[in-house]
């Protein structure tokens, strides 16, 4: 009997190799990765916070793998770019969040780019914030598709004029529930082949603007406005991703499909009233300004819910998401994270090998703090002192304090600083952070010069927080974020200058967006690139303020939009290279020469 067997599978064996080559492989998981902004880890129900519900948030955390110790960079950009890499955000180009040190070098290797080559179709939906011209955009970073925004916020959170791709759209609805409906069109549009879904909220990011429904209910809770809308905000978009889990379920593709939840900075409105025991928020590196949640659910995977407790970090969803694909990365940059696949499959990480993380808030070219060294146990931190977490800081900062050491299992809350008990310890933390940033900065710092000329974006807008400038100009509204504009130019020898790449050299139209009070209207303005210039007139512009629904004091101060003028400028021959394009003042027969939007170049005629 046992030789029949034996002769059987001789037999057997061939016809069962031929139907295994011939097989279909299983089919790549799609993956749905959702990052909201400026959420903290205490802003959801499932991490204790009493005062709002996240059921669907909850849920998502429940069914699938929730690490306990998820670190981020503590704001926007930089998180981003680690996230899309898996590098450390100064090695990408990454050290800011405006004036264009938000941008990423477009010869960095994408998760849309790595996917692509396994065949993956992919979107960015939302709020990109790692560069604002192509081939800074998401299109130029290796996405299919492309609609929302390019840069920091947005100051319309109801029927705001979006991108897709670099055109404006109109979108309607409030802006949460319109990205929402984007995702589950594209979603719809790809479930035959597999895809990459970034869908990237703006909310609940400030300016505080939220459908009354949700204000309402928590305003009546005695919430201030602030509170109120920012909870809003945040019980919306729990919805919206109840929205796209029931999507995932109604289409039969939740098996099949690998959905991240996480956040990219500590928390902001809420801290006050709940934060998870953690001290600090946005822009701090003390533990609540950096640590998120992670949840990761893919049900075809058959892992068993269970909470990881190692640390784990941004730079670590690249790796973990083309493992769990079966896609290799291709030529590209070194990538700096690890896979987290080992804790994803087991809860037992007694073999997850111990890990050193940092964290560095990259403010300017040359500031090495604030920082810190989380490892397992110990949270090692070097602030600068002042707003929003030193952001004036310079290299070797005077204001710097001495590094703090605080021992996160017996003292989560930082309460003791304990860097004289353990001075051994202190120095070896912080001899390797120094290392690290040595090495992760060792290419240099700069901003990027804004590339002009390509096709996929035509015409291409320079924003003024792009700007280089003389005094007295400064940014309305102080620091340059995103949709400022410059005004104070009241000195008829202050200029203003974009640095710009001309990708191709042709003919430009030049616009500009402006306003004049009428009584200043005049002043002759010379726009020069090289050897190449024209001349025009400033007009009066009054440019009124556009009323925008913001449910608190400060964002009516801080969140302006206006009617802007846009003037004719002329046309430029300007030659392929590096250029500046500068405004200079021939004549100012007002007070000031003009408040500047951007300017808006337009290739008519390649050369």
């Amino acid at each position: 009997m046992n030789q029949l067997f034996m002769l059987a599978a001789l037999l057997l064996a061939p016809l069962a190799a031929l139907y295994a080559a011939d097989a279909p492989k299983p089919a790549k998981p799609n993956i749905l990765l959702i990052i909201t902004d400026d959420q903290g880890y205490g802003d959801f129900s499932i991490h204790g916070n009493a005062h709002l519900q996240t059921p669907h948030i909850d849920k998502l955390g429940a069914e699938g793998v929730r690490f306990e110790r998820f670190y981020v960079n503590s704001f926007c950009a930089p998180t981003r770019a680690a996230l899309l890499t898996g590098r450390w955000p100064l090695r990408t180009g990454c050290h800011g969040v405006t004036h264009n040190a938000e941008a990423m070098n477009p010869s960095e290797v994408t998760l849309a780019e790595a996917l692509h080559e396994g065949g993956y179709r992919s979107a960015c939906i939302g709020k990109w914030h790692n560069g604002e011209q192509y081939p800074f955009t998401p299109l130029g970073q290796g996405f299919d598709e492309a609609f929302g925004f390019n840069n920091g916020h947005w100051n319309n959170y109801f029927d705001p004029v979006l991108l897709r791709g670099s055109q404006p759209e109109q979108a309607k609805g409030y802006i949460t529930d319109a990205l929402t409906d984007e995702a589950l069109k594209f979603i719809s549009a790809n479930q035959a082949k597999p895809f990459f879904c970034y869908l990237a909220y703006n909310a609940p990011h400030s300016p505080y603007q939220v459908p009354d429904k949700y204000f309402d209910k928590f305003k009546a809770q005695g919430f201030d406005a602030t509170v109120a809308a920012f909870y809003g905000m945040c019980e919306n978009l729990d919805d919206n991703v109840g929205r796209l889990l029931a999507h995932l379920d109604s289409l039969k593709l939740a098996d099949d499909t690998i959905v991240l939840f996480l956040t990219d900075n500590g928390g902001t409105a809420g801290v006050k009233t709940y934060n998870a025991g953690m001290r600090g928020g946005k822009t701090s590196v003390h533990e609540g300004g950096t640590r998120v949640p992670l949840f990761v659910r893919w049900p075809a995977a058959k892992w068993q819910p269970h909470v990881v407790k190692p640390i784990v970090s941004h730079i670590d969803l690249f790796p973990t998401l083309l493992d769990l694909c079966g896609v290799q990365a291709g030529a590209g940059p070194k990538v700096d994270g690890i896979s987290l696949r080992p804790l994803l499959e087991k809860a037992d990480s007694r073999t997850w090998p111990e890990r050193t993380l940092f964290t560095h808030n990259p403010i300017d070219e040359t500031n090495k703090f604030p920082g810190a060294v989380r490892t397992q146990r110990y949270r090692l931190v070097r602030e600068i002192k002042g707003a929003a977490g030193g952001s004036k800081a310079k290299a070797n900062d005077a204001s710097a304090t001495p590094w703090q050491l605080y021992d996160m299992e017996s003292d989560p809350g930082e309460t003791q600083n304990i860097a004289a008990d353990q001075p051994g310890l202190v120095q070896q933390l912080s001899e390797q952070y120094e290392a690290w940033f040595a090495d992760i900065s060792r290419a240099g710092l700069r901003r990027f010069p804004l590339p002009i000329g390509h096709g996929a974006h035509n015409p291409v807008e320079l924003h003024a927080p792009q700007a280089y400038f003389d005094k007295p100009l400064k940014f309305a509204g102080g620091p340059g974020f995103a949709n400022d504009w410059l005004t104070g130019w009241t000195d008829a020898k202050g200029k203003v200058w974009f640095d710009i790449d001309v990708t191709t050299a042709g003919l430009y139209e030049l616009e500009l967006s402006l306003a004049c009070p009428p009584a200043d209207a005049g002043s002759r303005l010379r726009i020069s690139v090289g050897s190449e210039s024209l001349e025009t007139v400033i007009p009066a512009a009054p440019a009124p303020e556009i009323p925008l629904p913001h449910r608190d004091e400060v964002g009516k101060a801080k969140y302006r939009n206006r009617e802007w003028t846009t003037l004719k400028a002329g046309a430029l021959k300007l030659p392929k290279g590096p250029a500046k394009l500068t405004l200079e003042p021939l004549a100012m027969p007002g007070t000031q020469v003009l408040d500047l939007k951007h300017v808006k170049l337009n290739l008519r005629t390649a050369q």
